[in-house]
């Protein structure tokens, strides 16, 4: 009798494998936010190539089934328009070395057709609105270069937008809350350009009013949710729900720190029990860097276990899906911008694994496919649907 249940639950999994296989290839898999693009700058790597180490590259983002990567063009507040220019540079060389596995597209027709032609598309996300130094003409000239969607802030507030860091932590100094006279002014011309306003790093206050304002679907492009972590990163239920009156969508963040409300504690611990071992590394090598690295591969069961659940992660986008609908939830990692991902996604060769997991939870192929990417297209359609080439 045992050998008979074993055989069934033998035959119920491989049918389940195969079934959540066939329909991760049928969608298309979209990532909203991957920092790769700054990484690859300080480092030279060629992320055309397998890696070693981080989570992304060309070879194993096809092994994931991964069709569409938006690229993150980041600094922190010292960074603007220079270097913003600069990472659309690489990423173009790197398009160039790559033809046969990367194509740059700007549409939502171009990024079907490279997708059709078993090519991943890329497209450019600007991480911060402070790259724009407050001027509406680098703002055009970054939605000419392929800019998809622009963050409004990063953690810095702009002159123009209050960040959710500092609504939450500098609140009382900073000179103003939400969006200015010229933020409304950039969220105008950001509808009439077609680039999705990116309400990621975003101060409540800068939310609200960019609701009350815009005319186009807005995004989250790499969010949790607040109820399962009460992080300023993360989006409260009534935040999810403005975004998805706008017709837009949020993108779940795969970050342990923000899926994982305990993930700070232990994160904490672990850095305190290998203090003294990493202080006397980071002398050996002069490098504090190396160190961290020497310590993470020598205890990297603890580092395991510290990480989120995969279940968590799900949780998450169970929770959007419950109070907006599958219309309006989609993924975006955030791989290669934080230290720790969930179990068993380890890099974006890993994403059937979320197409298995949702198959698991009864979700329905056409919510599936909504979620993995099909959300992004129709959010990209909706905000080209008008261009302001006529105001130019």
């Amino acid at each position: 009798m045992k050998k008979i249940l074993l055989a069934v639950s033998l035959l119920t999994s491989i049918h389940a494998f195969g079934q959540s296989s066939k329909l991760h290839k049928k969608a298309v898999v979209v990532d909203t936010h991957g920092d790769i693009m700054s990484d690859q700058i300080r480092s030279g790597i060629d992320v055309g190539k397998r890696q070693p180490g981080g989570n992304f590259d060309l070879v194993r983002a096809r092994e994931g089934g991964l069709d569409v990567q938006v690229f993150s063009i980041w600094s922190d507040a010292s960074g603007g328009f220079a270097l913003a220019n600069r990472q659309i540079d690489s990423l173009n060389a790197l398009a160039r070395r790559h033809a046969d596995k990367l194509q740059l597209v700007k549409t939502a027709s171009e990024l079907e057709s490279v997708v059709r032609s078993k090519r991943m598309a890329g497209m450019i996300g600007v991480e911060g609105g402070h790259m724009i130094e407050s001027r509406i003409d680098y703002l055009e000239a970054l939605a000419a270069r392929g800019m998809t969607y622009m963050t409004l802030t990063w953690n810095n507030s702009t002159p123009w937008a209050s960040s959710a860091y500092d609504e939450t932590f500098k609140r009382d100094s900073l000179k103003h809350l939400g969006l200015t006279d010229l933020g409304k002014k950039i969220i105008k011309r950001m509808n009439e350009l077609g680039v999705i306003v990116d309400l990621s790093h975003v101060g409540e206050t800068t939310v609200n009013d960019v609701l009350k304002i815009t005319t186009k679907p807005v995004m989250a492009s790499h969010s949790s949710a607040y109820k399962f972590n009460a992080h300023q990163r993360n989006l409260k239920d009534e935040q999810i729900k403005g975004i998805a009156r706008t017709g837009g969508v949020v993108f779940v963040n795969f970050y342990s720190g923000f899926l994982d409300s305990t993930y700070s504690g232990k994160q904490a611990k672990f850095i305190a029990d290998h203090k003294a071992e990493l202080a006397e590394l980071t002398k050996k090598y002069s490098s504090r860097s190396k160190a961290q690295n020497e310590i993470n591969e020598k205890y990297k069961q603890e580092i395991y276990y510290m990480r989120a659940p995969l279940e968590l992660l799900i949780d998450h986008i169970d929770h959007m899906v419950k109070l907006v609908g599958s219309e309006h939830v989609g993924l975006g990692a955030d791989y290669d911008g934080a230290e720790s991902y969930p179990q068993h996604l380890d890099d974006v060769s890993n994403y059937p694994v979320i197409t298995d997991a949702l198959l698991k939870r009864g979700y329905a192929e056409k919510d599936i496919i909504n979620i993995l990417g099909a959300n992004f297209v129709r959010l990209l359609k909706a905000n080209k649907a008008v261009t302001s080439l006529r105001s130019q």
